[in-house]
Formats: structure tokens, C-alpha cells, sequence
């Protein structure tokens, strides 16, 4: 009985991690309600408070389970300018938005929740790029390749996908940015 009762929170807390994240890329953070997440994820509102406390930590807990950035910093072997480069390029040459990306742009404006954008941001790109990076510039250099990874996201939203961009070409002219940007 007790393991189907962990199963059973483990799949209703993962339903409601699922509709909160689809809630929150269609709407944006200030049009969802916890009622809205618990109907979409056909669960009791009582349990969204129990698992996840208030709206604002669902929200902090679906921006840092989504992204596969810190992913790039495990696979970029030696060639850092060139995994950045190709996420980079992934973003602008992908057909559909990221459910980050529709997240954050239609939430940024929310201050409850700025702190939260702030600190995903600061914790998945800036501090660990700029650990990685030697002298005592790293931290405005790795701002220089933040703001450069999260225009492009702003970029696509605004222009769409850049299907007529060979991919190949974006990442070797991205790779050249980002070297001259962290070198």
C-alpha cells in the first residue's frame, strides 16, 4: 500500500509539473492560477500547496528543472566557444519555441518573480561560465556571453526561426563571437 501511495504522489506531483509548465509558457505567470494548475493536472489544489508550497516556488521549481544548459558545459570538452555556439544556433534555427523561452517571455515582466529569472540565470549560465573562464575579467566576459545566449532567445521570439540560415554556417560564425567574447 505505501509504495502505491508514493507512486501515486510521484505521478500526481509530476502532473502538476507538467501543466504548470504548458500553464506558464501559454499564459505567463501572472495569468495562472493555482486552481488553473490543479484543474489542467487533475489534481486537488491542496496537494499543489503540499508539494510545492506557492505558486512562486512551482514556478522557481519549473524554471530550474527546464533548459538543457547546464548540459552544455558537460559536453563542451575543450571547446567551450563551440558548444555555446551551437546551443546558440540550436535556438535560433529551431522550428518551435523552447518552453523556457516562452516561460520567461511571458513572465519577465511579473516582479514577484524577477528574483527567481535572475538567480536560474546567474546559477545555470553566468557563475559556471565564468568559473570556467581564466583572469580577472571572467565575470564580465561571461556577462558578454549571458547576454549574448539570452538575446538570441529574444531574437527568435521576436523573428521567428532562421530556417534559411544553414546551421553549420551560425555555428562557425557564433564559435568565432564567443571565442573573441571569453578569450
Amino acid at each position: 500500500m505505501e509504495e502505491v501511495r508514493l507512486r501515486d504522489r510521484h505521478a500526481t506531483r509530476l502532473r502538476i509539473m507538467e501543466a504548470a509548465r504548458e500553464l506558464f509558457a501559454e499564459h505567463g505567470y501572472d495569468q495562472v492560477t493555482m486552481r488553473l494548475i490543479a484543474a489542467r493536472a487533475e489534481a486537488n489544489l491542496s496537494l499543489i500547496n503540499r508539494y510545492f508550497g506557492s505558486k512562486r516556488d512551482l514556478f522557481a521549481e519549473v524554471i530550474a528543472e527546464q533548459g538543457r544548459f547546464p548540459g552544455v558545459f558537460d559536453e563542451a570538452g575543450g571547446d567551450l566557444p563551440r558548444a555555446l555556439a551551437e546551443y546558440v544556433a540550436d535556438r535560433l534555427t529551431s522550428p518551435g519555441d523552447s518552453v523556457l523561452v516562452a516561460t520567461l517571455a511571458r513572465s519577465t515582466p511579473t516582479s514577484e518573480i524577477q528574483e527567481i529569472i535572475r538567480e536560474r540565470i546567474r546559477t545555470a549560465i553566468l557563475e559556471p561560465l565564468s568559473e570556467r573562464l581564466p583572469g580577472d575579467d571572467a565575470e564580465m566576459r561571461a556577462s558578454l556571453a549571458t547576454a549574448l545566449i539570452m538575446g538570441s532567445a529574444q531574437l527568435r521570439r521576436v523573428f521567428g526561426p532562421a530556417d534559411e540560415w544553414r546551421r553549420e554556417a551560425v555555428v562557425d560564425r557564433l564559435t568565432r563571437v564567443f571565442r573573441a567574447c571569453l578569450g
